[in-house]
């Protein structure tokens, strides 16, 4: 008679083996040097997608005196979004990314100089801090790269004496648009374009708009030194100054009763007559030019609100001294207000992962601090702070 064995007996054999086998697979493969990793747990993915979201928000920060506030503190700041206030992370300050755009286009606008513009630039430059990046780039009806990114200054300076050059033309919007490209390269948070122009734009209002609306997404701080201001003064517009009587226009007066009238009557004495258009009038009657002032003068008003609106908007200021010296002195004291601004940083009450990229947040940002005066951007496009530089970091 045989015995039968109870079916766990060979189970419990089968089991033996297999942990063997897997032992001396395990030493061998730790006898080779390979490592055996664990598979992840699906939990474990989950986590890895967790991110920290944070918004950059460039701020300039004065004291009572209109001076840089050196001490400004996270306790200083009161940041609203959306009438939603906001928890206020930190407060820095960090290397400025700067792309300087010059207008050199003579032919609409004869108080536009390469030369001034140059002046003007190299001032710019002299006054940015060390670790600043900097491009450069020049429009007239085309746009051109001087200097693509570099913290060197003084190649800053080398490129725009050597390459910066009179043109004709003045799109002004697609230089905002290759500014914007260059400022994508950098970290957001402190970007800065530093505008030359007269505002003159020969583009068409559609590429304006479009323009506009890639600098605002692009959290971009603009600075504009205009030179409207100076066209005021030298070019004299007739709704500006009445233009400079020309030489011999008070002798045509006098000369005008008696001149080709009666030749035996001395010029200058009183009395009926018409003199003749061509004996000394001092009259200087150009169909052309007044109108290309007209029209100058149109596109610079139109150009100088524009730009206000825009600088308005994104945290910055327009400039429009009278005098080419006033413009270099500015240039110096805008580069000095880039490395006066402060970042401050908070993580949005409304996550941006569920808001449309589109989406725009109004911004209100003031001062806790007696005596403090804060300027900021009005408002930011999430799709930028949901870049991966922004978005956060992983857990």
């Amino acid at each position: 008679m045989f015995l039968r064995r109870p079916p766990y007996i060979f189970l419990s054999a089968a089991f033996v083996l297999l942990s063997a086998a897997a032992l001396a697979s395990t030493a061998g493969s730790a006898q080779s040097g390979v490592r055996v990793r664990p598979t992840p747990t699906p939990e474990d993915e989950e986590a890895e997608r967790v991110y920290v979201e944070e918004v950059r928000l460039p701020v300039f920060a004065y004291d009572e005196k209109g001076r840089f506030d050196p001490g400004l503190g996270v306790d200083d700041v009161l940041v609203v979004e959306d009438d939603v206030p906001q928890q206020v992370k930190s407060v820095r300050r960090t290397p400025a990314s700067v792309v300087l755009a010059l207008g050199t286009g003579w032919d609409l606008d004869p108080i536009v100089r390469a030369n001034t513009t140059r002046d003007v630039a190299l001032s710019v430059i002299q006054s940015l801090r060390d670790g600043d990046r900097l491009a450069v780039v020049s429009f007239s009806g085309k746009t051109d790269t001087l200097q693509g990114w570099t913290e060197d200054r003084a190649l800053a300076a080398r490129s725009v004496k050597a390459k910066l050059a009179s043109g004709s033309g003045s799109n002004l919007s697609r230089a905002l648009r290759r500014a914007v490209e260059l400022l994508g390269e950098q970290p957001i948070g402190n970007r800065h374009l530093v505008l030359v122009t007269d505002g003159i734009d020969t583009a068409s209002s559609k590429d304006y708009e479009d323009a506009v609306k890639r600098l605002i997404a692009s959290q971009t701080t603009l600075h504009v030194i205009s030179y409207t201001g100076v066209a005021r003064e030298q070019v004299k517009l007739p709704w500006w100054k009445s233009p400079p009587e020309a030489p011999g226009a008070a002798q045509a007066r006098a000369d005008q009763a008696t001149v080709g009238l009666d030749p035996t009557r001395p010029p200058g004495m009183r009395g009926s007559g018409v003199n003749p258009p061509s004996v000394n009038t001092g009259v200087r009657i150009d169909p052309a030019l007044r109108r290309r002032r007209r029209e100058a003068e149109r596109e610079m008003l139109r150009g100088e609100s524009r730009l206000k609106s825009l600088t308005e908007e994104t945290g910055g200021r327009i400039l429009m001294p009278d005098s080419v010296e006033g413009m270099m002195t500015e240039g110096g004291s805008v580069a000095r207000e880039i490395d006066a601004q402060y970042v401050v940083t908070y993580s949005p009450k409304r996550p941006l992962r569920r808001a449309a990229p589109t989406e725009y947040r109004k911004l209100h940002v003031g001062a806790r601090r007696q005596g403090l005066s804060l300027r900021a951007r009005r408002g930011y496009v999430v799709g930028t702070m949901r870049q991966p530089e922004a978005a956060g970091k992983q857990k």
